[in-house]
């Protein structure tokens, strides 16, 4: 997935270095506040912070040996260190320093899938302020229902991305959890002091009762709420993609110079951005499944689970913080067709306005299932060229109901301009 749209800023968080750098991090604390607890000497955690360091290669090199990614490390770290490296990961269990590291690496990308969110709802309120009370054909099940505005529709869209950003936030703060209870979580090997003072100088929390792992329920919330906002994403695609098509034509993606839609056919303008974010969500769903079965491991724990997070993690931010971008691009270069919009509202011959239609004759004194049978009635007989506006005038029962006025005040659009003015305000 190495495009236009793919951002080094969120792959990098996942590379080898960056995970290695976590567990450094997280070694150099727990060696310091051991030192100030007495458990090691001081001069040792003042050495280990001062040449803490590691290559990827070297760890590489030991791994291929040893059969175990956080020996080899500890192991490198240890031999650059001198004699105080053997007070390096004094205590505590290979998890203790994967899973605390493991929330500092989500912790960064968190933040950096964030200036996707904002990206985007920046792009969401311009189509929103721009287009508030351009009038278009709202639809269920495909067909026309009454008239919107395109810029309530994206209104909808904003909100929801709202709600999924802070189910992610939310998910991620679930997982700023600084784990050092030891090899099944009792603490054994040193003192839950240890664990409340590095969570706060790492700024995370203490786990409540672990195992020899952080609980994975923690986990797999995080990565549903990467696929809900994917799944947003998803209906906002899906959207974008019936308003371009050619009976539709209502909007239309960027499309550059020298861009072509077809090796066949000169004509295509296609919906690639947003067919290719669906495709996305489906990834992201697959995650979420992946990581639910995460949570139920063996006893205290097994090794089920790592070869999982290994994937899906980095996948799931990367390919979410992808869509994102992606899906800001799209809606920054969109072309409104507002001529079309009015266009297909007309072609409903009026009927988008029935339901006001059958309000107004309520109004007049009909009852809700008189009213009903004659707007269907009217509505069903129209023909080529017809509109319910002219059949109201036309109609021997109704002409007496309604002024011309008041038959073209409900068809002006007005009342639902007036709604929708109110709703996006609120909003914005």
């Amino acid at each position: 997935m190495i495009d236009r749209y793919t951002r080094p800023e969120m792959g990098l968080l996942w590379e080898p270095e960056s995970k290695f750098g976590k567990m450094m991090e997280v070694e150099i604390a727990v060696a310091e506040v051991q030192a100030a607890l007495g458990m090691i000497p001081r001069n040792a955690a003042k050495e280990i912070r001062k040449k803490a360091r590691f290559s990827v290669k070297r760890i590489h090199e030991i791994e291929r040996e040893t059969k175990h990614d956080v020996i080899a490390f500890v192991s490198n770290m240890a031999e650059n260190i001198g004699p105080a490296g053997r007070y390096v990961h004094y205590g505590m269990t290979s998890s203790d320093v994967l899973d605390t590291a493991f929330s500092l690496q989500v912790r960064d990308a968190g933040q950096e899938l964030m200036t996707g969110f904002d990206r985007l709802e920046k792009a969401l309120k311009e189509k929103i302020r721009r287009h508030g009370e351009t009038l278009c054909a709202g639809r269920t099940h495909g067909m026309f229902a009454e008239p919107t505005s395109f810029g309530l529709k994206m209104g909808g869209f904003l909100a929801e991305l709202r709600r999924n950003r802070r189910r992610v936030e939310t998910a991620l703060d679930g997982l700023m959890i600084c784990k050092l209870s030891g090899a099944v979580g009792t603490y054994s090997s040193q003192p839950p002091e240890v664990e409340m003072k590095v969570a706060r100088k790492l700024n995370l929390h203490p786990e409540t009762i672990a195992t020899q792992v952080v609980p994975r329920d923690r986990h797999a919330e995080l990565i549903w709420s990467l696929s809900l906002t994917g799944a947003g994403l998803e209906r906002l695609s899906v959207e974008l993609r019936h308003l371009q098509r050619s009976e539709v034509a209502e909007v239309t993606e960027g499309f550059t110079k020298g861009q072509k839609g077809s090796s066949a056919m000169p004509h295509k303008k296609n919906p690639i951005s947003a067919e290719n974010i669906t495709g996305l969500a489906r990834l992201l769903r697959g995650y979420a499944f992946a990581a639910s079965e995460d949570v139920a491991l063996w006893h205290e724990r097994d090794i089920s689970h790592s070869s999982v997070e290994r994937v899906v993690f980095p996948d799931a931010f990367i390919v979410l913080d992808y869509g994102l971008h992606r899906m800001a691009t799209l809606m920054e270069n969109l072309d409104v067709n507002e001529k079309r919009m009015l266009e297909n509202i007309e072609s409903s011959q009026g009927q988008l306005f029935s339901s006001h239609v059958l309000l107004a004759m309520v109004d007049k004194g009909l009852s809700r299932e008189q009213a009903y049978a004659h707007v269907q009635r009217l509505c069903h007989s129209l023909g080529r060229g017809d509109h319910l506006r002219k059949k109201l005038l036309e109609d021997a029962e109704t002409k007496k109901l309604f002024t011309a006025k008041q038959v073209e005040e409900i068809f002006s659009g007005r009342k639902h301009k007036k709604s929708m003015k109110q709703l996006t305000r609120r909003l914005l």
